[in-house]
């Protein structure tokens, strides 16, 4: 949730002109993230819970190489571009954990 927050504040600094392009397709990856995750925690089963991880670490991904567009769109600075991205790749690991939690305790 707290990436997600960071990511919305980063984009107010984005030009108008992305508006309907890179700023959407952010917003959606980045929320993405955390609504799976509590879509996959309200299932029934560890398998329907790793689906929906698997889903999220997807949306990672995908924010992950759109932050690294705008970076070089010159969107955000280096500094900045730095910083979200450590913070991507730590809720990638994260959630990658998770998932392999999971499927190990599902098949013992």
């Amino acid at each position: 949730m707290q990436l997600t927050k960071n990511v919305y504040l980063l984009l107010k600094d984005f030009p108008s002109s992305e508006q309907y392009g890179l700023i959407t397709q952010i917003q959606r990856a980045v929320v993405s993230i955390p609504s799976n995750i509590a879509e996959g925690a309200g299932r029934a089963t560890q398998k329907e819970l790793v689906h929906f991880l698997s889903f999220s670490l997807g949306s990672a991904y995908e924010l992950e190489t759109e932050l690294l567009l705008a970076g070089e769109l010159n969107y955000i600075s280096a500094g900045q571009s730095e910083k979200i991205n450590a913070e991507v790749v730590e809720v990638q690991k994260l959630v990658y954990s998770l998932m392999k939690k999971y499927n190990t305790s599902e098949s013992n």
